[in-house]
């Protein structure tokens, strides 16, 4: 059982922060590391006490149980009856656990045990991106765009696995398959990437001859993609599978694709309505009239124009717009009214007109809401 109340071991007060608490150990730790006080087994007594006293202090829920039952009773509790002792603690067990108290000093705590690799790891492909534009009504009627590219594949000679037939890996004998050799300066220990195998911690030593031990070579893809309709501008495709490969044996990437929407001479898309302007003479306004209409897929539409029609009435043609694509509904075909007025007139035409204002008089009623303008006199 250790002796030393924990706060005692760390120098500290019993309502020391946690920064203050870390800070303490990393002090001691300092102090007594192992590569600091090489077989120095009061050291190495000291440094593990330190390292439990921390344990302990440093986590909410033990520190609020050892300040209520005390020293004593925690460490009978918590070890069985036995006491704490230790011999219990590994030294590389601290390292694992409180090596970044260390940061990089002594190569993170010390070399830590290396894990060997058996073989290459799965790991998965890239994603890759391609864009594409469309026009407007590509995007209200959908479309379909080839699509032509690079990408890595499978190699199906070795079945991705970078070996020929019959081989197999060999773990780096230089790194013994952890990938990294360790250097010791003193008390100071730095580790690099091992030479011989450029980190894997394995080599191959018969690769496969198409894809030269990489398990996955270039290919050129060539494949039709269906845009659907109601698409967005500035809206993403993911095409599953379709990045690259992944590498022995990983899943592959995906591909998106960027859609852009070129903007139309006639129609435009508001929401999930598609919206025209239709030009009319003062008299198809004034008498009424109807007008036929060509939409985006090139259906006839025949627009019926009350009489008294003003200039910016939206006509509808419900259904007719663009489809939504989360919830399968159509928007509507929206027709703005716009008046057509001649730049010129031939001397009779504008005799015409002009008995017509003197008809119809020249003062606007303000039934409205609207301003009243008054009649001059006729420009030109």
């Amino acid at each position: 059982m250790s002796k030393n109340d924990f706060y005692d071991v760390l120098g500290i007060s019993r309502s020391a922060s946690k920064d203050e608490i870390k800070k303490a150990y990393k002090k001691l730790a300092l102090k007594y590391h192992p590569d600091r006080n090489p077989g120095n087994k009061e050291a190495e007594e000291k440094f593990k006490e330190a390292a439990h006293a921390y344990e302990v202090l440093s986590d909410d829920t033990k520190r609020s149980r050892y300040d209520q039952i005390g020293h004593t009773g925690y460490e009978q509790q918590t070890s069985g009856g036995g006491g704490w002792s230790s011999t219990d603690m590994n030294m590389d067990d601290i390292f694992e656990q409180f090596g970044d108290i260390f940061g990089g000093m002594f190569g993170g705590g010390r070399q830590r045990r290396s894990t060997r690799k058996a073989g290459p790891v799965p790991a998965r492909g890239h994603d890759l991106a391609k864009e594409v534009t469309i026009s407007l009504k590509d995007s209200y009627l959908g479309t379909k765009k080839e699509f032509q590219y690079y990408h890595f594949v499978g190699c199906s000679t070795c079945n991705s696995k970078g070996l020929q037939t019959g081989t197999s890996v060999n773990s780096c004998p230089q790194c013994q398959g952890s990938g990294q050799i360790t250097y010791r300066q003193g008390f100071f220990a730095y580790a690099q990437t091992c030479n011989a195998c450029g980190g894997a911690g394995y080599t191959i030593p018969s690769p496969c001859s198409a894809c030269k031990g990489q398990s996955r070579v270039q290919k050129l893809d060539k494949f039709s993609v269906t845009i659907p309709a109601g698409v967005i501008d500035s809206s993403e495709l993911r095409i599953i599978g379709k990045g690259d490969a992944g590498v022995y044996g990983g899943s592959a990437g995906n591909l998106f694709i960027k859609i852009t929407v070129q903007p139309d001479k006639h129609f435009k898309r508001v929401r999930d309505d598609l919206v025209c302007n239709v030009m009319l003479t003062y008299p198809q306004l004034v008498f009424g009239s109807q007008v036929e209409i060509m939409s985006l897929d090139d259906e006839k539409h025949t627009i019926k124009i009350p009489q008294g029609c003003p200039v910016g009435e939206h006509i509808i043609v419900r259904g007719k717009g663009f489809k939504n694509l989360r919830t399968n509904v159509y928007g509507n075909l929206v027709v703005i009214t716009k008046c057509d007025i001649p730049k010129k007139l031939d001397v009779s035409t504008k005799a015409t007109l002009s008995r017509y204002s003197e008809q119809l008089g020249t003062t606007v009623n303000d039934k409205d809401g609207g301003i009243v303008g008054f009649f001059k006199k006729f420009l030109g």
